[in-house]
């Protein structure tokens, strides 16, 4: 073990210093789509506050019932609360316009509502993939640590919200504890976590500063986000997010308020019903932020949800699903608040065909909408039970094509240029030797590493191999190259002295 350790820290750079790999992640602007027009906008939106006044929320803290209404909310006969819109339009005036999340090595971090697109994973699977057998697994606190390493080698992944759950674990401290610093340990990219009870939130703080070697030094350095569900459609807060909300203000960490209506289930069946009431309960998690600490780095993550009626079941993959949430991203944009919202979320079980296309259009509507996170878009399967490392690196090379699609066309002086079109056309009849081809060919265009371009003959010449086969193998690259180094060898032995850590120490396995 100490000599893992030893080699571990004479590799590993500052934080700040640390090289990133070769590839830079790709990120590109959005917001040229906007699939609401003007009208359509306001009316949900001006509903939406409309919600918040006549209906409200219902099943409030007391704690929080008893400052709200002292800051200008009104409660009903029935116990909801309600928020009348000059109280709402205040609190989105001081909100957040963006939130700047670090990574463990800071310069990997993410600049969260400025326009920027930013894909990454997140939810819950419960269920793993296994590449050789093809067949579903519960998932381990090791998977989780390992789909980490992946997302720390992809380009295309910005950001680390633990995707599964580590169902190896029965006690829920030692979960949270563990689910944090298996996110901590596989990427120095910003990760997410969530919390099940208020009370864990500071001990995983006190653990993040441990890993930075300084008391308060996650308060400086907030690199991971607190991912907290804290309203239950329809129009009910979540009691123990709520708590968790105010406990992860507190330490310092950046927030990410989720609502999940389902159309026709737990919200109207209507688009714009589900997008109006869902609008009002992620405003509903900006009035606790502004409650607690007005400004307070929060991203609102509104993922409406659709249900497949024939079932009652979720259905993640439809185009209802991929035009709600750009409506989501769009509204939130003109809020002027960072956005999350959800897509990939195939329902497929396998990464067939059916993934493929649920996958590419969800992704490539929300990306170009301008939303400036979208969770869950890599790595799931089954409408988002069940994660794959391998699904994670095929959606990664797909996450380079979609963000190249967003950047656009760009038009400028020396995009035309009409004398090297004359030289061609009277010459070779070809651009392929031009100096500005060879200049561009890497900027301008983006290549596969997993899919084939080859001919057919080339293909099966070569011994045709699937797409899925090459993930296996990126995947065993991965997971089988030098250990991560960002988590130094002192500072992992602090984290293990103190809390009881599961994962086998770096170099240990």
């Amino acid at each position: 073990m100490s000599r893992s350790r030893n080699q571990r820290v004479a590799r590993s750079k500052s934080r700040r210093s640390t090289s990133l790999p070769a590839s830079a992640p790709r990120r590109e602007w959005g917001g040229r789509f906007s699939p609401l027009d003007d009208t359509s906008r306001d009316t949900i939106i001006d509903n939406a506050f409309s919600i918040l006044e006549r209906i409200g929320m219902a099943s409030a803290p007391d704690w929080f019932m008893r400052s709200a209404l002292d800051d200008g909310a009104r409660q009903r006969e029935d116990g909801r609360i309600l928020f009348p819109r000059i109280r709402v339009e205040k609190a989105l005036a001081r909100a957040a316009k963006s939130v700047a999340v670090p990574g463990f090595v800071e310069d990997r971090g993410i600049d969260v509502g400025n326009g920027l697109v930013h894909t990454g994973t997140g939810g819950a699977a419960i269920d793993i993939l296994d590449a050789a057998t093809r067949r579903y697994r519960p998932s381990t606190l090791r998977d989780l640590f390992f789909i980490m390493r992946v997302v720390d080698a992809c380009p295309n992944v910005h950001y680390g919200i633990r995707p599964l759950v580590a169902r190896d674990i029965s006690d829920t401290f030692e979960l949270d504890i563990n689910t944090a610093y298996a996110c901590l340990a596989g990427t120095s990219k910003p990760i997410g976590t969530s919390f099940a009870h208020a009370r864990h939130v500071a001990p995983v703080v006190s653990m993040f500063d441990h890993a930075l070697g300084a008391e308060g030094g996650f308060c400086r350095q907030p690199f991971c986000m607190a991912v907290v569900v804290h309203a239950v459609s329809p129009l009910r807060y979540a009691p123990d997010g709520v708590d968790t909300m105010r406990a992860a203000i507190t330490e310092g960490m950046p927030v990410q308020t989720c609502s999940a209506g389902q159309a026709g289930a737990t919200s109207p069946v209507t688009l714009a019903g589900a997008l109006a009431q869902g609008l009002a309960e992620t405003l509903a998690g900006l009035m606790v932020v502004d409650l607690l600490k007005p400004g307070h780095a929060a991203i609102h993550a509104f993922m409406p949800f659709i249900s497949d009626l024939r079932t009652g079941a979720m259905s993640g993959g439809g185009g209802e699903s991929a035009i709600a949430n750009a409506a989501a991203a769009q509204l939130l944009r003109h809020l002027q608040l960072p956005s999350t919202v959800a897509a990939g979320m195939t329902d497929s079980k396998e990464m067939d065909v059916q993934a493929g296309y649920e996958k590419a259009y969800t992704i490539t509507l929300t990306a170009h909408a301008g939303a400036d996170m979208i969770n869950l878009s890599v790595g799931m399967l089954g409408s988002i039970t069940v994660a794959s490392p391998e699904a994670l690196v095929i959606d990664d090379e797909m996450l380079g094509a979609i963000l190249r699609s967003v950047r656009g066309v760009d038009v400028t002086p020396d995009s035309i240029d009409l004398d090297a079109m004359e030289r061609v056309v009277c010459g070779d009849g070809h651009y392929l030797g031009e100096p500005q081809t060879l200049a561009l060919m890497k900027s301008e265009y983006v290549y596969p590493c997993l899919g084939d371009r080859r001919s057919v003959h080339d293909w099966l010449e070569s011994g045709p191999v699937s797409v899925w086969e090459r993930a296996r193998a990126r995947v065993a690259r991965i997971v089988g190259a030098s250990e991560p180094a960002h988590l130094e060898a002192t500072a992992e032995q602090a984290i293990r002295s103190r809390f009881s850590i599961k994962l086998p120490g770096i170099g240990d396995e």
